[in-house]
This record gives structure tokens, sequence and C-alpha cells, in this order.
């Protein structure tokens, strides 16, 4: 019962994080006109945060990786409940921004851990399933945290859906520090030169950049959902905020339905991913003018946007079995550098052609995913080195 009661609050930490991260997304319009700053300038609130961890991820990590797990854990569990207290209070945007970036240098400390520790907790028949739990945190996180913390700021104040984060964060911090063993940390890590080592596989890269490009073009639009949204006639703050919970729910169910194929085909499924999202994009332009077919919309973009998540991570990880905490700590760098640049091409474009234009980059990304993910598959082929999922089918 105490293993399950720590896998889960190592969930539940994996979903504070990701919603201190992405929580701001649902924020951005209400950002703006507390502080009086332009859309692009709020934009930096998500492209600041997630360059701090494409730069300093798997440094961080490999720095930290021999030091107690479990103190860790709680460590960044905290230091993120403080600065989210803080930001609630923030009188300017330059000190909220600040309290923003100064926690992401542990953001992919906390993830790349969390699955190992969660793997060392477990038998080894369990450990696949401990993964796939703790990824849950991961997917609710980006999926149902992002519409509650704007339901939040909508129904009470900005600051309170600070104040939501920073309270979730202490409970998941407690929850590890009363419940994960002391005697988790048995198992080392490899060698750091040995991890350093999957860098020399040419399709490990050519896989970091087709996560990259996949989370660009899945941010470059759900970046600016909010704004994109209430420029459609008779939209509000309510409005939007019932279409993220939505797309949120729907994309629960898209990210179950990804991982089934996924089993079935990782290679199959991975190629058609950037397909999906950008006809998404292309419904969203040309029959989103009505209250209805929006919502359909939202819902199928929902369970498609979502499901790039588990795909990119199992697609760059898959070449490097050999090293999972650092190949962790590489997707979650490298994703965050995808939403850096989506997030960053997505203010560029609204500010020169408008807010209705930013699909156009979304699909750019995601064609730019489809040749990475193409070479990748041609390079293995002329090696005959099957990807791990695709070697079990």
């Amino acid at each position: 019962m105490k293993r399950n009661g720590s896998i889960f609050f190592i969930a539940l930490g994996i979903f504070s994080i990701i919603n201190t991260e992405l929580g701001v997304v649902g924020l951005l319009p209400l950002i703006m006109k507390k502080y009086g700053v332009t859309a692009p300038q709020a934009g930096m609130l998500v492209s600041s945060f997630a360059l701090i961890i494409a730069l300093f991820g798997p440094w961080m990590t490999l720095l930290m990786s021999r030091w107690n797990r479990k103190r860790v854990l709680t460590g960044v569990l905290a230091l993120f409940a403080v600065f989210n207290l803080v930001s609630a209070f923030a009188p300017t945007f330059p000190i909220l921004l600040t309290f923003r970036v100064i926690p992401a240098f542990f953001h992919p400390v906390y993830f790349s851990i969390a699955f190992v520790l969660a793997a060392v907790l477990s038998d080894k028949e369990r450990a696949a399933l401990a993964s796939r739990k703790v990824f849950l945190g991961v997917s609710t996180g980006m999926v149902l945290g992002i519409p509650i913390t704007s339901f939040v700021a909508n129904q009470f104040s900005l600051g309170s859906a600070f104040v939501l984060s920073a309270i979730v964060n202490g409970v998941a911090c407690l929850g590890i520090a009363f419940m994960v063993p002391s005697t988790a940390d048995d198992q080392k890590p490899a060698s750091i030169r040995r991890q350093l080592g999957v860098l020399r596989k040419p399709a490990l890269w050519l896989n970091i950049g087709a996560a990259s490009f996949i989370l660009a073009a899945m941010f470059d639009v759900y970046s600016y959902f909010a704004e994109f949204m209430g420029q459609r006639p008779g939209m509000n703050g309510g409005m939007v905020s019932i279409l993220l919970v939505v797309f949120g729910a729907s994309g629960v169910a898209g990210n179950w339905y990804a991982g089934k194929l996924l089993g079935r085909s990782l290679t199959k499924t991975t190629l058609l991913y950037p397909v999906a999202l950008a006809l998404c994009y292309i419904l969203l332009h040309y029959k989103g003018a009505s209250l209805i077919w929006l919502s359909v919309i939202v819902v199928i973009w929902g369970a498609v946007h979502t499901s790039g998540l588990i795909v990119s991570q199992i697609w760059l990880t898959s070449e490097a079995s050999e090293a999972p905490e650092f190949a962790n700590s590489l997707f979650v760098s490298f994703s965050n550098l995808g939403v850096t640049i989506g997030t960053a091409a997505g203010g560029w474009v609204i500010a020169r052609a408008g807010t209705g234009e930013i699909i156009w980059g979304g699909i750019l990304f995601a064609a730019l995913a489809l040749l990475c993910i193409a070479a990748g598959t041609v390079l293995r082929a002329k090696t005959k080195t099957p990807t791990v999922l695709d070697g079990k089918s």
C-alpha cells in the first residue's frame, strides 16, 4: 500500500510541476490585462521557462543524478511551492517573470528522477506499469491542469491560480516526504560517461529533432489558445475556459488511445502524428466559424494534440534505452526547446499577421517533424536497427 502511495505522490508531483509550467497558458489574457503587456511579452512566461529547461535540463540532471533522490524530489517541490506563492503577489511583470524562470532550472531534474525512482520502488515485473502511472501525471498536468487553472483564475483571481499551484506542489512534497521509503536510493545510475555515450547515435539526434518540432508544432498554436479563441465572435473568458476543459477531457482519451497505437506500431503511429496535427489546424482555420463546429474541432484537436507528448517521448527515448534517466532529461530539454520555438514563432506571427494566422507556423513545424521521423526511419532500416517497440511487435 505504501509503495502505491509513493508512486501516486511522485505522479502528483509531476502533475504539479507540469501545471506550473503550462498552467499559465490559460492565464495569458488576464496577465496581459493586469500588467499591461502584449501577447508576445506575456508569452515569455511560457517560452522563457521552456528555454531554461532546454538549455540546462540534461546537465542539471547529470549533476544531481547521484544525490539522494527522495531529498531532491521534495526539495524541488518545496521550491516550486514557494515561488508559485510569491508569484501570486508579484507587483510587476518583470518580477513575475523572474519567479517563473528560477524554478525552471529544477523542472527536468524532478521529471527525470521521478521515472527512475518509480522503477526502483517497483518489482522488475511492474517497473513498466509504474512508469506509465507516473507518466499519467504528465498527461493530466498537460490536459487538465491548464483548464483548471484558467477556470480558477476567471472565477476568482489571477493570484488564486498561482496559490492553487503552490498548494498542489506542497501536497505532493509532503506525500513524498512521508510515503517514499528512505531506502529508495539503493540503485545508482550509470556513469556519466556511459550516459553521455548515447549522444554518439545519429538516429537519436533525428529523434531529438522530431520531438522538438512536434512540440513546436503543438505550442505554436496552443500557447495562444485563449487569445485565439477570444478572437471568435461572442467568446468570453468563461466560454474559453469551458473549451479548455473540453480540450483537456478529449486529450485524456487521445493520450490513452495513442498509447495503444504506439504499442502496436511505434513507427507508423509516429509518422502519422504530424499529419493528423496539421489536419486539425486546417480544420480549425477553415471550419471554426460556428460554435458547434468549433467545439467539435476542439475535441478532435485536444485528442491529437495531447497524443504528441507520449508519441515524442517514446520516440526519442527508444534510441537510448541503456541510459533512461539521461534520455528522459533529453526529452524534457528538447521538448521544451520545441515549446520555446513554437511559442516564440506564434508570438511573432501574432505581432505581424494577427492571431488567426498562427496555424501556419504549426503546420510548418509539423512538416519538419515528419521529415525527421522519416529520415530516422530510413536510417534504422539501412542499419537494420528496429525501434524498441517495433522490435517487440
